[in-house]
């Protein structure tokens, strides 16, 4: 382990990878949930008015970049899509943007996760400016929504057939 790179931290970024990639007991995780997906199974609504697996997949990503963005102290609007929380998709119905946006949120991920090793054990009980949770809170949190999410990816894909 590297100088200031806690148990703690490591258990954290355990837990985050868990809910986004690393295969674990509890079934498909994140990453695994839309691995192998077809562009019309993305784009598949169960209905009028209801998000489809592309949406959620950006939907991730956003609040992976918001999580990096408060750990760091960052400054809004440098997620690459605008708007916020929600974003229609697709905007063009190919593969490559499909492939384009699950890289996305591969890259925010991966973003995420050096901002969590960047932090030592008494980063983890502050709140970040503006936040009502604290950093702990939040890493935790965005694992929770991985996992979250994963779960409703499984179920539009059975509704599928």
């Amino acid at each position: 382990m590297k100088k200031n790179f806690s148990v703690e931290i490591h258990i954290l970024l355990q837990l985050v990878n868990e809910g986004y990639h690393v295969h674990t007991w509890h079934g498909p995780n994140l990453r695994g949930s839309i691995r192998g997906l077809t562009v019309e199974q993305a784009l598949w609504r169960p209905a009028p008015d209801r998000h489809n697996i592309w949406e959620i997949v950006i939907h991730a990503a956003y609040w992976k970049y918001i999580v990096r963005r408060r750990l760091l102290n960052e400054k809004r609007g440098s997620f690459p899509i605008k708007g916020s929380n929600w974003f229609e998709r697709p905007v063009e119905v190919t593969q490559k943007a499909w492939l384009k946006d699950i890289q996305l949120l591969d890259d925010t991920h991966k973003s995420m996760c050096n901002a969590i090793r960047q932090l030592k054990t008494t980063d983890l009980r502050k709140k970040p400016k503006g936040s009502k949770f604290s950093n702990k809170s939040m890493i935790c949190g965005i694992a929770n929504h991985d996992i979250y999410h994963a779960g409703q990816i499984q179920l539009l894909k059975r509704l599928q057939k």
